[in-house]
């Protein structure tokens, strides 16, 4: 029978953070085997894994003789390593499969007891993508604050009064450092953080993941992206939206105003697509398919670069990690299954101008999807 082994900490991995959900900042050994789940932990720890998971067998390090490795000259990480290796030789396991990200160290000394690792990231992931009712939970808090930071931007944008091509605020320039304080405290408000790089930014700024600083111009797009970290469970959300502010200039208004068009058609038209069995690769593209329609480049069609156009993604799953399966892209090749969960962010980038980019999350569901996502698309705050 071939085993899953897992190590790290629930705080930076999130195929542990899905076995065993609760906090844990030291790294420790997760193994399933026969449908059996063993947790290798501190005594720190031990009540609390206990608890989260009432079913699974707890071991402890100095159980199988940390203390006395540590004392005899090992290294911490030595004698880690070989109280791991006994614990999976206690076990019972002959063969597992492990991510790509599981510790070489670990793996090479597990190797040398003659146990078969196979890296296998395609069978973990899928394990976490049909989310657990506490995850859809923690997503879902995570998006109540995400558009409660979108409120607050927005809000702050509609104070803004233009004044030599810039925005100002009670006679002060509107910084994109003051919009991205502003969304992150409304984030934190509703107990899910923002990372400081979530993003607010024009085309003074740059594209890409680009988060925007200085100030703000009046008549050219706003490009507002968040994702925040509901606290309690790990979960995220993921969605953008796209402001402006006083009338664009006249040799750009009509190419704006069909860019926006086209960017809700996109994201209307992919929201209808989304079903179980459905594939990533096949909405993106749909999503081209109507860009180069109208004339725009695509990730298809461009020769490199980062040109006009639509030349990203059109989109990828959220969960345990912001950026995580199914790939909604070139390497969409993953069918949805029911419980993932999908930002999808169709948009399109003007050099000139700057871009219109609008982002909701959608939950693939039995009898199709669920919008996640409630917050308006007007371009006016």
């Amino acid at each position: 029978m071939t085993a899953l082994l897992l190590y790290g900490d629930t705080e930076r991995s999130p195929a542990l953070r899905h076995e065993v959900p609760i906090p844990i900042g030291d790294p420790f050994l997760f193994v399933e085997l026969d449908g059996r789940q063993y947790v290798l932990t501190s005594r720190l720890e031990e009540g609390r894994v206990r608890r989260a998971l009432p079913e699974a067998e707890v071991l402890d390090y100095f159980g199988l003789g940390y203390k006395e490795l540590v004392e005899g000259g090992l290294s911490i990480a030595e004698a880690s390593r070989e109280v791991e290796a006994r614990a999976v030789r206690e076990i019972g396991v002959a063969e597992a499969i492990v991510p790509g990200a599981f510790p070489l160290a670990l793996g090479d000394r597990l190797r040398d007891e003659g146990i078969v690792l196979t890296v296998d990231d395609a069978a973990i992931d899928l394990r976490r993508r049909a989310k657990t009712p506490a995850e859809l939970d923690g997503i879902r808090a995570a998006q109540r604050a995400a558009e409660a930071g979108m409120t607050a931007a927005r809000d702050l944008l509609a104070r803004a009064l233009p004044e030599d091509g810039r925005l100002h605020v009670d006679g002060e320039p509107l910084l994109a450092e003051d919009v991205r304080a502003a969304l992150r405290a409304a984030c934190a408000e509703h107990g899910a953080s923002c990372p400081p790089d979530v993003i607010v930014s024009s085309v003074w700024q740059g594209d890409g993941h680009e988060p925007g600083a200085g100030p703000l111009p009046a008549g050219l797009p706003v490009h507002v992206d968040l994702w925040p970290r509901h606290e309690e469970s790990g979960c995220w959300a993921d969605m953008a939206r796209t402001f402006l502010v006083d009338e664009p200039p006249d040799a750009h208004a009509e190419t704006i105003a069909r860019s926006a068009e086209l960017a809700r058609d996109a994201l209307e038209q992919a929201r209808a697509a989304v079903r179980p069995g459905a594939l990533g690769r096949e909405l993106f593209d749909a999503t081209c398919d109507l860009f180069e329609t109208a004339g725009f480049a695509t990730q298809r069609t461009a020769q490199g670069g980062r040109g006009d156009g639509f030349q990203w993604s059109l989109g990828h799953g959220v969960g345990l990690d912001v950026h995580e399966g199914p790939p909604l892209g070139l390497a969409g090749h993953l069918p949805f299954v029911v419980g993932d969960v999908i930002a999808l962010e169709p948009g399109l980038w003007d050099n000139r101008f700057g871009g219109i980019i609008f982002e909701d999350l959608v939950l693939v569901t039995e009898d199709g999807h669920e919008v996640l996502t409630e917050f308006p698309y007007d371009l006016t705050p």
